[in-house]
């Protein structure tokens, strides 16, 4: 089982924002992404169908048209290519779950 488990280094991609891979394989990846409150998850997208669940605080999204504000418990899946960011409103985390695995985080 140990050689299983493996520690990953935290990453910095924005002021405010800590990332933390938790686990991973060729085809499925869950990072944690830690917000400050006012901090920002850049518009972006990518070919990775992305799943979110917010473990804490509140957050605005932008998926493609839509605009929505999301909080503990809620969650959601982000389809592959669909731009996509949040601003935090209160300082929170979020557990997401990528598809296949993202490779630019290791």
């Amino acid at each position: 089982m140990t050689d299983l488990l493996q520690t990953y280094p935290a990453a910095h991609p924005d002021p405010g924002v800590t990332r933390q891979v938790l686990s991973d394989a060729p085809e499925l990846m869950v990072v944690s992404f830690s917000f400050e409150a006012g901090a920002e998850g850049k518009l972006h997208d990518h070919v990775h169908v992305q799943s979110t669940y917010i473990r804490a605080g509140r957050f605005r999204f932008t998926v493609g048209d839509d605009t929505f504000e999301v909080g503990p418990g809620d969650s959601f899946v982000i389809p592959s290519g669909a731009r996509h960011g949040c601003v935090c409103l209160e300082p929170g985390e979020l557990i997401d779950t990528f598809t296949p695995r993202r490779d630019d985080f290791l």
